[in-house]
């Protein structure tokens, strides 16, 4: 069944509870998505709680709102919520499960080139740890993972298998499903970071067959800053370790022991930012309200757009890459650097953002790459804002 994209109406919509569109054009969704009035009222709501009752009493009296983050996040992605757990950031959420692996000499870990910053100095620190080894795969024609090098790369050592779904410095949206499928074959522990593809496009942990899968709030779900979350498969829950652990994660059961909880919750610290799982809580709930698939198909429309658009300007050179590409466009402009065309754009009240070699050290150098500029679209951004942003280019062109 073919699913339409989001309706003109519900655009509008869309835009009436996002206050930012009045005051700029936000091309910088994948850097933090501007956040809708539900969300906003949901966490202003909590702190004005806060502040009559106390913070402990607040928690106490918004149990069932915190509760909803765990259903919300189990919809969005395909999964039980006990499986959810809530983690301040993408990063620390992916480090709780990366490091809860029990890594020997030896092992192998199975990677492409799209591997963000953060994931891939975890790996050499745990290669100078505990002696791993990384295995980069190369992309295909197209520029996304290779999957015949893949499968041909995973060994009897191979450990795990960890892919970043969409990039923070291209337009690419990984094969997911298909990496899935290879892992479940090979029966490897599969990784997924998709910092940048919850909230932008369809995400179903049984469709991708990932055990792991770890997000934040801030960018395409346009909850709070702060905030993120982990899934980790009751199938392998009992393989993690967590790294650390506090009163939320164990059981103190005497003296000389404790237990872990027997749920992802294991993950989580019990100090937390309330607000903010409450308004993640929101946003979730408030993109599924319109239909992730729908939204999806909106958002790689309008890249599509913009990089026809771009492609029809003669000093600007598209660095996207991928058999299929979301609403994340990267270029540069001849002649000029990445800075002075983010700084030229910001004085026309255009929100762009730029990824640096130092974020992408097996990617951007690779292709010749110091810098890209990155403009990241959303659903309630529009055509005219796209037509904006290109005579805006068109000017420095």
């Amino acid at each position: 069944m073919i699913v339409p994209s989001l309706s003109q109406q519900d655009v509008s919509l869309l835009r009436e509870d996002t206050p930012g569109v009045s005051q700029v054009v936000h091309f910088n969704n994948a850097g933090t998505g501007l956040v809708p009035t539900p969300v906003l009222d949901a966490v202003k709501n909590h702190l004005d709680l806060e502040a009559r009752l106390g913070g402990y009493e607040a928690a106490a009296a918004a149990k069932s709102e915190m509760d909803a983050f765990y259903s919300a996040l189990g919809a969005l992605i395909g999964c039980k919520p006990h499986e959810i757990a809530y983690i301040e950031n993408a990063t620390r959420a992916w480090d709780m499960a990366f490091y809860g692996i029990d890594f020997r000499d030896g092992d192998r870990i199975v990677t492409g080139r799209a591997e963000y910053v953060s994931n891939y100095v975890a790996f050499l620190q745990m290669k100078r740890r505990k002696g791993i080894e990384i295995d980069i795969v190369e992309d295909d024609e197209s520029g996304q993972i290779d999957l015949k090098a893949l499968k041909a790369a995973i060994t009897p050592r191979t450990r795990l298998v960890a892919l970043t779904h969409v990039p923070t410095f291209s337009g690419l949206i990984n094969p997911a499903e298909d990496v899935g499928e290879i892992a479940r074959a090979a029966g490897v522990l599969y990784l997924l970071d998709a910092c940048q593809s919850a909230g932008q496009i369809p995400v179903n942990v049984n469709d991708i067959g990932c055990h792991i899968l770890s997000g934040t709030g801030r960018k395409y779900l346009r909850g709070p800053r702060g905030t993120g979350f982990l899934y980790v498969s009751d199938a392998v829950l009992d393989q993690l370790d967590p790294p650390f652990i506090d009163l939320q994660s164990a059981n103190w059961i005497d003296e000389n022991s404790y237990e872990l909880v027997p749920h992802a919750q294991r993950f989580e610290t019990w100090e937390r930012y309330v607000a903010g799982q409450i308004g993640l809580g929101v946003a979730v709930t408030y993109a599924i309200g319109f239909g992730m698939e729908r939204i999806g198909n909106r958002v790689c429309a309008l890249g599509a757009q913009m990089r026809s658009e771009l492609s029809g300007l003669s000093r600007i050179a598209l660095h996207d890459k991928g058999a299929r590409k979301g609403g994340i466009v990267t270029f540069t402009v001849e002649g000029e650097r990445p800075e002075q065309t983010k700084d030229r754009l910001a004085a026309a009240r255009i929100n762009v953002s730029i990824s640096n070699a130092a974020s992408a050290r097996i990617d951007l150098p690779h292709r010749g790459l110091d810098a890209v500029v990155r403009a990241s679209l959303h659903a309630f951004n529009t055509e005219e804002e796209i037509e904006l942003f290109v005579k805006a280019l068109g000017r420095l062109n």
